[in-house]
């Protein structure tokens, strides 16, 4: 897990290169998306390209994961949810090609896992 889910390097992604991330922002994405979910969005630079990437995180998974977990709901909290699967992304090359991607409860409880053994 990046010590600090604002500002991390993740790599080599498939090609062997390494990114850069930047948090941008966390909202709600009932606002924008009509949707039950939290969208963090970062910014990624392997120093000639940037792309951005949201990552999605239902309401209700996430509301399962902390009833499982006892981790309360919280921004940080779902902003390193965000930054784990935005990691396997790019160290797998599973679904890098698109700019929104939900996170499936399997992997959301892996990365939950992973925070609480932390």
């Amino acid at each position: 897990m990046p010590a600090n889910f604002r500002h991390f390097r993740a790599g080599p992604d498939p090609a062997g290169r390494s990114w850069r991330a930047d948090l941008m922002w966390m909202q709600t994405a009932v606002a924008i998306r009509h949707s039950d979910s939290i969208d963090v969005k970062f910014l990624l630079s392997d120093g000639s390209a940037r792309i951005e990437r949201v990552v999605s995180l239902r309401h209700p998974d996430l509301l399962e994961l902390s009833r499982k977990t006892g981790q309360p709901v919280t921004d940080p909290w779902c902003c390193r949810l965000a930054a784990l699967h935005l990691t396997h992304m790019i160290e797998t090359g599973e679904d890098f090609e698109k700019t929104l991607v939900t996170v499936e409860p399997s992997h959301l409880a892996r990365y939950g896992e992973a925070l609480a053994g932390a």
